[in-house]
């Protein structure tokens, strides 16, 4: 028995019920992609389930509603359709050849010819099939690749890349997370090339893509090589500073966001269209770092919250710490109570001064001496403070 024979994820029940709709038992219809590669690599797969099929998209979704199955038109166009049974998400496409490409969008052809479609995917070792009974489809030869760990563009590298440029980013992210930083020589090769002829990709895709690759637990080298044929142009302090995040074991995309751009998020918002909770995030692990570095533990911890955890580490690499400012540092954050800030603007009206500009400013001049007493001073204490 192989390991997709006794893989959990085919044993169950809707996955078995999807296949029955679809002609699965007479491998019409097969699992495909990032489930088996992984099932073969012993990985877990967390992610929905992929489906290539060589029934038409109206005949899956016809099918499939006669069996009871929700049915989602997500991406008709290019014959896919996603189920959804019970807590099972299954994106299913029918099996396809590129009739053109302008290496953003592809024209495709429907058909019922697995080495076609094969063919047309990106990387070896996800050009693996699955039958609804766990047998192997391994049409070029990805099996091996898959098991060694190797991301092998199918068939000429630059043609592929020609197709959908953005497999030029999937290439160094599926080398970190697949194949241990690994980069076959032609596949980096093609890559290199296609710098400067990749203009074109949406700023969203290159984002997302690059997202992904920042919250890998390892990627610095990767990012190196991307930054040396100008993929991902970095700052030599950038890199240094990723390289000793991961050293401590950091791996929080936030952070190494926060690294990667400097004080400059906004432009890598604009230049990825990422969202405000994104640079948010990132702003706030930099903004924590920066007053950690001067040692204002307190004050990083009542404005950053959880956010100066990850500041911490910010710092170090920044900093280039020892380990000995490190661990005290970290011991006496994890040791900080913050209570919440006990004035308000009331408290200050209340001793007559009027609302506006000057309450604001004599309210942030209390707020430093309490965040400087290391929250010692109470309430009682900050009101004899107070400059009317």
């Amino acid at each position: 028995m192989n390991d997709l024979e006794q893989a959990g994820w085919l044993h169950r029940p809707e996955i078995q019920a999807i296949f029955a709709a679809l002609d699965g038992h007479k491998r019409r219809t097969r699992a495909v992609g990032g489930v088996v590669r992984d099932t073969i690599m012993g990985r877990a797969h967390g992610g929905d389930i992929d489906m290539a099929t060589e029934l038409v998209p109206d005949e899956v979704m016809a099918r499939a509603k006669a069996a009871g199955i929700s049915v989602y038109p997500t991406g008709i166009d290019h014959g896919t359709v996603t189920l959804k049974l019970g807590e099972v998400l299954a994106e299913v496409t029918t099996l396809r050849q590129d009739v053109e490409t302008d290496g953003r969008h592809a024209v495709v052809a429907f058909g019922t010819d697995w080495v076609e479609d094969a063919k047309r995917r990106d990387f070896t070792l996800n050009a693996l099939y699955c039958a609804a009974d766990g047998t192997l489809y391994d049409p070029l030869g990805g099996v091996e690749d898959a098991r060694n760990g190797v991301v092998r563009f199918i068939g000429d590298a630059s043609q592929r890349i020609a197709e959908d440029g953005l497999r030029a980013y999937r290439f160094f992210r599926l080398s970190a997370s697949h194949g241990e930083q690994r980069l076959d020589p032609d596949g980096l090769t093609a890559c290199a090339a296609a710098v400067g002829r990749l203009d074109h990709l949406s700023r969203e895709r290159v984002g997302h893509e690059v997202m992904r690759m920042l919250a890998l637990p390892k990627v610095a080298l990767s990012l190196a090589v991307m930054s040396e044929i100008r993929l991902l142009p970095l700052s030599d302090e950038a890199l240094r500073a990723l390289v000793a995040y991961e050293s401590l074991g950091g791996q929080a995309s936030p952070t190494r966001l926060a690294l990667l751009a400097g004080q400059d998020t906004d432009a890598l918002q604009d230049a990825w269209r990422l969202s405000n909770e994104t640079i948010s995030v990132a702003k706030s692990v930099m903004a924590a770092a920066s007053l950690l570095a001067d040692d204002k533990l307190a004050e990083a911890a009542y404005r950053h919250g959880e956010a100066a955890v990850e500041g911490l580490a910010a710092a170090a690499s920044l900093g280039h710490w020892g380990m000995a400012r490190l661990s005290e540092a970290a011991r006496v954050l994890a040791k900080l109570v913050v209570p919440p800030f006990p004035l308000s603007g009331h408290d200050l009206t209340g001793l007559g001064m009027a609302p506006g500009p000057a309450l604001g400013v004599e309210l942030a001049r209390l707020e430093r001496l309490w965040i400087d007493s290391d929250f010692t001073l109470g309430k009682a204490e900050l009101l004899t403070l107070v400059r009317v």
